[in-house]
């Protein structure tokens, strides 16, 4: 699949227009055309699904008044369906009154343009939906990049998944509650992204340990702990090179402090309390909760309540007591992610 905002050479993005009328969907064929895309066509929302269904299409542009079934209702299938991939929706309409917008966005559409269609302003808000997809895609980058070290501990599972969902989760509830001051109002979002950033550091860690399936001597122990300090340089090499972007310093503080521990006696520079970054007290929480109900080749996997014991026994040591009793209040939603997940696993199944 090509980047959203950097197509390889040759390739033209793919686009699906959806309007009841033949005539308008001649004519966005054009200009979607001469704009360099390539462009699917569906006369309704139903047929529109159908193409959905089969094909990876990340840009729709749909009339809203439809027979069959209407771009509204289109808008909510699609929003309705995996939040793995984003679709871009850019609905054209004759209404242009505030209830309708209102309702268009409750609906899921991300843009609007009244008809009669202008070929500028279209390209204009497609050139829009195009640099969102490209920031989107930077996250698949950021992901993928994720499980290329965690790939090498074949135990790990759907262990990146398990904790950018728990990440999102207790981040939430941390930024709800008012734990966390000042912070991004995208600071869930953010931690969802950069969470599986955690073990980063593991790509320069030796086999030898990384993958012993027994205890680790001390002198071994030293050197994984080293893969804290290894993942922050390497993202501490790409701040230096773009120091604006808000998402690589988020990465480093969870790669550096997610072993660091409230009391002072964590890795690897023994910061406490609110020394170490927010980033880095939710993740090793997130870490703590997925290690205990995980199975791996040294140990079996234990229940949710194992695991929240031991989470509520060192709260105020190892964890943020801020942040345990915010873990307390969505425990049940790290339930469900853990025991839909586990579940898979153990049918041999993923995501």
């Amino acid at each position: 699949m090509t980047s959203p905002d950097n197509p390889s050479i040759g390739a033209r993005m793919p686009i699906l227009v959806v309007d009841d009328d033949a005539i308008v969907r001649g004519l966005l064929n054009k200009m979607l055309t001469a704009a360099g895309y390539e462009v699917f066509t569906a006369c309704n929302g139903r047929e529109a699904i159908e193409i959905l269904k089969t094909r990876h299409l990340y840009l729709v542009v749909t009339d809203w008044l439809m027979p069959e079934v209407s771009g509204l209702e289109l808008c909510k299938w699609i929003r309705a369906q995996s939040a793995c991939r984003y679709v871009f929706i850019l609905m054209l309409t004759t209404l242009d009154d505030e209830a309708s917008v209102v309702e268009a966005l409750a609906a899921g559409a991300d843009e609007f343009i009244v008809k009669p269609v202008r070929q500028e302003e279209l390209r204009a808000r497609l050139g829009s939906a195009r640099r969102m997809l490209g920031l989107l895609s930077r996250d698949v980058t950021i992901f993928a990049l994720a499980q290329l070290a965690d790939s090498r501990d074949p135990e790990t599972g759907d262990h990146l998944d398990r904790i950018r969902e728990y990440a999102r989760i207790l981040s939430e509830e941390v930024v709800a509650s008012g734990v966390a001051g000042n912070v991004p109002a995208d600071f869930a979002d953010l931690l969802f992204m950069t969470s599986p950033m955690h073990d980063i550091g593991k790509v320069g860690i030796p086999d030898a340990i990384l993958l012993k399936p027994g205890q680790l001597s001390n002198a071994e122990f030293e050197v994984m702990k080293m893969h804290t300090t290894i993942g922050a340089s390497a993202l501490d090499r790409a701040l230096a090179q773009f120091p604006d972007m808000s998402y690589l310093r988020t990465a480093r503080d969870v790669a550096l402090t997610h072993h660091e521990r409230f009391n002072g006696t964590g890795y690897p520079d023994g910061l406490k309390e609110e020394s170490i970054p927010l980033a880095g007290r939710i993740v090793g929480l997130c870490d703590t909760y997925d290690a205990i109900t995980s199975k791996r080749v040294y140990k079996a996997s234990k229940p949710h309540h194992v695991a929240r014991a031991e989470i509520v026994r060192a709260s105020g040591t190892q964890f943020d007591p801020r942040i345990v009793e915010a873990f307390l209040k969505v425990e049940e939603a790290f339930a469900a992610v853990s025991t839909r997940r586990q579940g898979r696993e153990a049918a041999g199944g993923s995501e």
